[in-house]
């Protein structure tokens, strides 16, 4: 069997499905999607997803912290940058704010995927992003190990920002309706009983959702 190991960029990820303006479907099992990516002679090795928690967003943040726990829950790894403080100013009026701008997304995943290439833990690279700032790793990989190959899987409705990345690699647009097709449950539990966590409210699908949710 052929190894595969994916890479989520969980902020290009993140606001792709934000602007679709279906908060349910940021209840995503990523393990479960990566899955539906594989071709019959392939097993998914591993999935890790890349972010930072916005810790001056009480609400959003304890959202993130529980999504963070599912994907653990089914086998992710979550490899967590962080964000740094940034004074904005406005050139006109001089007013000042502060902005956050998130750190080390880009650098964990250009690390992990040369580590894992060099280590020979994968034979396919799966990469959820839009983030042309990949570009010089998946070229990296390309010329190291030519054996190799790379899917670069965009979030809905960004195929065409990822056009420098998709002269590099292979690429799919994930879809609404497939990303609708691999959420969590209501209630995900540990296998061995002992964990259970909760869809946030906000997360909860709209009526015509949960009535398919319920058939299932």
């Amino acid at each position: 069997m052929r190894k595969v190991i994916a890479y989520i960029d969980g902020f290009s990820l993140y606001h792709a499905l934000h602007d679709l303006r279906k908060p349910y479907l940021k209840w995503l099992n990523l393990w479960d999607l990566m899955e539906s990516l594989l071709h019959e002679d392939e097993e998914l090795i591993s999935v890790f997803y890349f972010s930072a928690f916005a810790t001056w967003r009480k609400d959003s943040v304890k959202r993130h912290k529980v999504y963070v726990q599912a994907l653990e829950n089914t086998g992710t790894t979550p490899i967590m940058g962080h964000f740094k403080q940034k004074i904005r100013s406005c050139k006109k009026c001089r007013d000042q704010w502060i902005d956050h701008e998130e750190k080390e997304t880009d650098v964990n995943i250009a690390i992990s995927m040369l580590r894992d290439a060099y280590e020979e833990r994968f034979d396919r690279a799966v990469i959820v992003t839009s983030d042309s700032d990949l570009v010089p790793v998946i070229k990296a990989i390309n010329s190291r190990f030519p054996e190799k190959s790379i899917l670069v899987a965009t979030p809905p409705k960004r195929h065409e920002l990822s056009r420098d990345l998709r002269v590099h690699a292979k690429s799919y647009s994930l879809t609404p309706g497939r990303i609708k097709n691999h959420l969590f449950s209501k209630l995900e539990k540990s296998d061995d009983g002992t964990l259970e966590i909760t869809r946030p409210d906000e997360y909860r699908p709209p009526p015509i959702e949960r009535k398919e949710e319920r058939i299932h």
